[in-house]
């Protein structure tokens, strides 16, 4: 079967189903802030507990990454995030799935060439590409500030 470019997205957009925007645009809202009003609880019990401000930001932060990381290797990460959307792939929750998931794929090909090689294949890029771009605005901030 020939199709041009043109031919296969009507075909593509004929079949595919259309997206309600506006319910994900809410739900992503909805847990997207209910993760931001858990941070901040944790924060505040964390704070509870005298630690730091600092040391209580990074607590909280680990704690998400744990969560995300132990929900996505029961398998429920994946069951929240295709309802919630967005709302749990922007914060860090994400990023731990987006580590986690591959691991967990290809953990059938063995500790080192499966889990621990595949582990970073979704998040490396983003990790590259994240730190890169933070060291070039850094020297562009030094740059322009420093005179």
């Amino acid at each position: 079967m020939d199709m041009t470019n043109q031919e296969y997205d009507a075909y593509v957009r004929g079949k595919a189903r259309p997206s309600p925007l506006w319910k994900d645009l809410i739900w992503a809202f909805c847990v997207g802030g209910a993760l931001c009003a858990a941070g901040q609880g944790l924060r505040n019990f964390y704070l509870a507990m005298e630690l730091e401000e600092d040391v209580a930001a990074g607590a909280v932060s680990v704690s998400f990454i744990f969560l995300a990381a132990l929900l996505t290797g029961l398998g429920i990460f994946d069951n929240i995030a295709k309802h919630a959307g967005a709302g749990t792939l922007v914060p860090i929750t994400g990023f731990a799935n987006a580590v986690v998931s591959p691991a967990l794929e290809f953990k059938s090909e063995g500790f080192v060439t499966g889990m621990a090689a595949r582990m970073f294949q979704v998040a490396g890029p983003v990790l590259a590409f994240g730190i890169s771009a933070s060291v070039i605005y850094g020297i562009i901030l030094v740059v322009f500030w420093s005179f």
